[in-house]
């Protein structure tokens, strides 16, 4: 799914920003990363997280629905805690609504906005947009193909292509070779500061699928960090595209 796909996710890398010439998207790059996002979406998908999120003032947790169709729709619900049930967002292409049962009102998310926390969490509402399309927005090559503490990975650079409608400097990844699972993405600003990592863990199957269940998001500064763990999960369910409309959004299941 999109939520989090988080999906998901080096020095070659500088000397590309450098240059005079943007780095090409390498095939076997695309390949690998293009099937981890269709692994862990399938053409539709529904399931059951949990997230967790610790701040330096608070700390909470949520269970929610999910459910996705392809990279445009995407359906999450709160399920628990009680007080907070029924909130919920949507996202069709680029557009997100919010659902808040409590006032009873929906909201439209705007430009501006988007970049605040999603459910008060260290995701964006960008994310919801944005992750899903990392083949579209960076050209991506290969940093890394060896070994990296005794495990054969590799290691991707992707770099935004030209007016990309994209926050990141640039983001890398590391993906394990024996099964083309993801270790960490690591994301930085237009000046190369690292802001945020994602660590991948709890590898295990998922509906018929080996995945990882487990990932936390952690920023750079403070000790302050998401996790998100997939309790269940299920692929080519059959939605269809009324299913992500806004009457649903609303609707308490």
């Amino acid at each position: 799914m999109k939520i989090l796909r988080s999906l998901a996710l080096t020095g070659l890398a500088l000397a590309l920003l450098t240059g005079p010439a943007r780095a090409q998207t390498d095939p076997l790059a695309l390949e690998i990363i293009d099937e981890f996002d269709r692994m862990m979406r399938g053409e539709s998908s529904a399931g059951l997280m949990r997230m967790e999120i610790d701040t330096e003032n608070w700390s909470r947790a949520l269970e929610m629905r999910i459910w996705s169709l392809g990279t445009e729709h995407s359906l999450v619900r709160v399920e628990t805690p009680a007080r907070e049930a029924g909130t919920a967002t949507l996202m069709v292409d680029n557009e997100v609504w919010n659902y808040l049962p409590n006032v009873d009102r929906t909201i439209k998310v705007p430009p501006s906005m988007m970049l605040g926390s999603w459910m008060g969490s260290h995701f964006t509402n960008d994310d919801l947009v944005k992750e899903s399309r990392l083949i579209e927005d960076y050209d991506i090559v290969i940093s890394h193909n060896g070994p990296r503490e005794g495990v054969d990975v590799w290691e991707f650079t992707l770099t935004p292509k030209p007016d990309a409608p994209v926050i990141w400097g640039r983001i890398e990844q590391q993906i394990r070779k024996r099964d083309r699972m993801p270790i960490w993405a690591r994301y930085y600003d237009e000046d190369g500061s690292l802001v945020r990592t994602m660590n991948f863990s709890d590898f295990r199957v998922l509906g018929g699928r080996t995945l990882p269940a487990r990932m936390v998001m952690e920023p750079t500064e403070g000790e302050e960090r998401t996790v998100v763990i997939y309790l269940e999960l299920e692929f080519d369910v059959g939605l269809e595209e009324d299913f992500f409309s806004l009457r649903n959004l609303r609707a308490r299941r």
